[in-house]
Order: structure tokens, then C-alpha cells, then sequence
């Protein structure tokens, strides 16, 4: 059996979480403290890949992406790269319907954050950053942790956008879900069985783990 959509998944899936917690997080803490209208602003913008079919996202980043637009033009001329149909690809995909779950849970953890703990701690001569990291975060972290599994579930389950960009090629595009979808195409439906089964499988341990660990957490309070 080749096991290449399995980690060419999870690799596209781990990459993409971590772009999405550092730029989720980033955004939802500058846009929280906006004004209500420009925050409601940029909340659509920001929000608007998570109501859009995934193949609208997958061809509005071919018009940026494509080799034949500016973007993916001079990336392949510049730096001899090519920006769409490589498994990297994917990552573009996967980060962009991947965001709006990250931001989202974290701009509400965000606001719900009592910010006189924040006002203690610079009265204390503490940084803006040390208050950040020590105090808000660890105040935020359900929201953050809640937030991070969604962009996980959401990378190592996403198709139509990630089936546009990246194509499906056998041992250098393919995904667990680009792989159910050609294994039913050709009415393998015990090989589309058994990905779909690892793919439950993977997600049921991933959130297993995330629930033992908020319930320990919860414990050594």
C-alpha cells in the first residue's frame, strides 16, 4: 500500500496549522481591539474563505497563483518556482480555508478577556509582549487550543481547493481526500474504504488527545 497520501497529508495539514496559528493569532488580537466598523470590515474579508465553495477558493488562487498570471510568473522565472500542480501547493490552499477557523475562535477568546488583568500586569512594569504571552494567552489558551484543532481537521480533511491548486498526481500531489475521490472514480471502493478509515482514525486520536489534555488541565487547577 503506498502510504504517500497519508504523510504528504499530514505534512500539508502540520504546515498549514502552523501558519494559520501565528497569523490567526496575530490578526484576532489586532482586529479585536479595532473599532466596531473597521473591525466588522476586515471580520468579512478575513471570514469570507469559510462561507465560500472550496472550488472558488481553489480558482481565485489560480488567477493569483497560475503561471501565466504575475504572481506565479515571476516566482517561476525569479526563483525557478512553481507555485501551483506541487504538494506545496496544497499549503496555499489549506492555509487560506484553514484561517478563518483560527482567527475566528481566537478573536472570541480575545474579546472575552478581561483586560484589567493586562492593565495589572503593566502596572507592574511588565511589557506589553510579557503580558501577551504570560498573562493572555494561558488566559485564552481554550480558544487558542480549540481554534488550532480546527485548522488541523480542516487542513487534513480539505479537497476542492487543494484539488485545484495541487492536482492529484500519485507520490507527489496526492492527499487522503484527492486519493478517496480518484479510488471512487475508478470504483475501488474497498482502497477509498480503507483511506477514509485512516482518515476518521487520524482525526479521532487527534481529538481524543486534545480532550485528555484540556481535562488534565482542568485537573491540576
Amino acid at each position: 500500500m503506498d502510504w504517500y497520501p497519508l504523510m504528504n497529508s499530514l505534512r500539508i495539514a502540520a504546515i498549514s496549522t502552523a501558519v494559520v496559528f501565528f497569523l490567526g493569532i496575530a490578526a484576532a488580537h489586532w482586529i479585536a481591539k479595532l473599532p466596531r466598523a473597521v473591525k466588522g470590515a476586515l471580520d468579512v474579508v478575513l471570514t469570507l474563505p469559510l462561507v465560500l465553495p472550496p472550488t472558488v477558493v481553489g480558482w481565485l488562487l489560480l488567477l493569483l497563483l497560475g503561471p501565466k498570471r504575475p504572481l506565479g510568473a515571476w516566482a517561476q522565472s525569479a526563483l525557478g518556482l512553481k507555485l501551483v500542480m506541487t504538494w506545496w501547493s496544497a499549503i496555499f490552499a489549506t492555509v487560506v480555508v484553514a484561517f478563518p477557523l483560527m482567527y475566528r475562535t481566537a478573536r472570541g477568546a480575545f474579546e472575552s478577556f478581561d483586560q484589567n488583568l493586562a492593565d495589572a500586569g503593566r502596572t507592574l512594569g511588565r511589557s506589553n509582549a510579557w503580558v501577551f504571552w504570560r498573562v493572555q494567552m494561558p488566559c485564552c489558551k481554550q480558544g487558542i487550543l480549540a481554534g488550532t484543532v480546527l485548522a488541523f481537521a480542516r487542513g487534513l480533511g480539505e479537497y476542492g481547493a487543494t484539488s485545484m491548486v495541487a492536482g492529484y498526481t500519485p507520490g507527489r500531489t496526492a492527499t487522503i481526500s484527492t486519493t478517496v475521490y480518484q479510488l471512487w472514480r475508478t470504483n475501488d471502493d474497498a482502497g477509498a474504504l480503507r483511506w477514509v478509515l485512516i482518515n476518521i482514525a487520524i482525526s479521532a486520536v487527534f481529538l481524543l488527545s486534545i480532550n485528555l489534555l484540556e481535562a488534565r488541565q482542568r485537573a491540576g487547577r
